[in-house]
């Protein structure tokens, strides 16, 4: 996944947050948007406050969703600053050993006063990767738990509040761990939903098979009616996640695949945008572009990881595919009759890659033409083949490289944005920008347009701007009013 994020949730409506005073008739109240039926429950956690901070990718947003969903349904309430908690958690990314170390980092400005009054809590990724080695290298820490062990948060607590002093909740069960009815939408313009968690492959850097198990898909009923209660909050733009997303198949009796349901989420009434992220190439196929070139309200962007231009290299990280077969996949998206926008994921200084393969990658963004690139230096994470490969490459250089890459990338967006000068996109308005008078929001195909408007209460809507100046990240415009 990508988008690295490490905010508190409430913050986490994209750019939105800043300068919002309203929202518009019609939009989803976002801390009201879970099913009120479901919390006439029991509520142990009434009186208590808890605060939380998400780092990682939109999979950790969401799963915050779930979480903050989960404790409010129990009577906890949420607040925005830590110092006002009863309750500190912490969802975490071990994707990158940097991500790690944040957490390390806000866990150790409690060191000898924790404990005393606030019940400290590691969730998700970290929490799974690391298990019981958090309560030792933070005694002060109480809960330990994984993602798919949210639904258990509350046990968990009681436990906690009767005197329990450290609990952990690492299953990695296979059972459903999606949605929720008491999952809190945060973001009001658009909504995540998880179809499928977990991984199958064996990628030699990676953690997510070790933090989030193996594969398994959501039955299609489930999900389409999730979206057909989205609809009725007022969302119509739909994301549907997963680490392999395009991965998935229906655990259910309708035995859907992927682009099906693609096709039977665009096709419920009232959604207007559907997204999808992160693909895997290895799953990529050609009936992906074509459901798109033929349903307008699946988006015009595809997020495809590549990690290296450098087959040797792809092969040491187990990737399954070649850069070849890479490519064949960019070129049936470059075939299609709709100008589909496409992002990828690199990784710099993989052990053993030398100059050569470094330049293969740089070659590769070059014959693509990616709209954008999030590149990062490779990391050694724990329980990976990778991490006792030889050759590593010295962190100056892999600074170096990454330094090189992201220049590259920025002349090849800005070239490829200056040529938007002049087109009319429909944008979905989802931030104001006070300072600047203007408006943010996004095209079908994720691009970011700012814009200026004659109009107010532009929150929400969706809206036809003319690009006039453009940037390697964002496109200016006006409201064609």
């Amino acid at each position: 996944m990508s988008e690295s994020i490490h905010v508190p949730l409430e913050s986490l409506i994209a750019t939105a947050a800043s300068g919002i005073s309203s929202l518009p008739a019609g939009a989803p109240d976002s801390t009201r948007s879970f099913d009120a039926t479901s919390i006439a429950t029991v509520t142990p956690g009434a009186g208590k406050s808890f605060y939380i901070e998400t780092f990682g990718c939109q999979m950790n947003v969401h799963d915050s969703e779930k979480v903050v969903g989960v404790l409010e349904g129990r009577g906890y309430q949420q607040v925005e600053k830590l110092v006002d908690a009863d309750l500190i958690f912490y969802n975490t990314c071990s994707i990158r050993e940097k991500a790690a170390q944040k957490v390390f980092s806000r866990l150790g400005e409690f060191r000898g006063t924790a404990g005393e009054s606030k019940i400290i809590g590691v969730l998700g990724c970290l929490a799974q990767q690391e298990g019981e080695d958090i309560f030792e290298r933070a005694p002060w820490v109480s809960l330990v738990c994984g993602s798919a062990s949210y639904r258990k948060l509350p046990e968990f607590l009681a436990q906690l509040e009767a005197g329990g002093r450290r609990i952990m909740g690492l299953d990695l069960d296979t059972e459903e761990t999606f949605e929720t009815d008491l999952t809190r939408r945060d973001n009001p313009f658009r909504a995540y939903l998880t179809i499928i968690e977990g991984c199958d492959y064996a990628c030699s850097y990676c953690v997510v098979p070790h933090t989030r198990g193996p594969e398994r898909s959501r039955r299609s009923e489930a999900v389409l009616a999730e979206v057909r209660r989205l609809v009725d909050l007022g969302y119509s733009e739909i994301q549907l996640l997963g680490q392999t997303v395009n991965s998935y198949r229906d655990s259910g009796p309708r035995k859907l695949n992927f682009v099906d349901l693609l096709r039977e989420v665009a096709a419920v009434n009232g959604v207007r945008r559907v997204r999808f992220t992160t693909s895997h190439p290895n799953d990529f196929t050609r009936e992906i572009v074509q459901a798109i070139d033929e349903t307008p309200a699946l988006c015009d962007h595809i997020h495809l990881p590549v990690q290296s231009g450098s087959t040797p290299i792809l092969k040491a990280m187990l990737r399954t595919y070649t850069r070849d077969e890479y490519l064949e996949k960019i070129d049936w998206i470059r075939a299609a009759r709709r100008p589909i926008s496409v992002t990828s994921d690199v990784i710099i200084g993989f052990p053993g890659e030398t100059e050569s393969n470094f330049e293969a990658t740089l070659s590769l963004l070059d014959r693509v033409h990616y709209d954008g690139v999030y590149a990062f230096n490779y990391s050694p994470r724990p329980n990976t083949t990778a991490r006792s490969m030889p050759d590593a490459i010295p962190e100056t250089e892999k600074s170096r490289r990454l330094a090189v890459l992201n220049e590259y990338q920025r002349k090849i967006q800005s070239a490829t944005n200056e040529k938007l000068i002049g087109s009319t996109f429909e944008v979905f308005a989802d931030s104001r920008y006070a300072a600047r008078n203007q408006w943010g929001g996004r095209t079908t195909c994720n691009r970011v347009v700012n814009f200026t408007s004659p109009r107010e209460n532009l929150l929400g809507q969706y809206l036809q701007v003319k690009v006039t100046r453009s940037g390697p990240g964002s496109l200016s415009g006006e409201h064609l009013v």
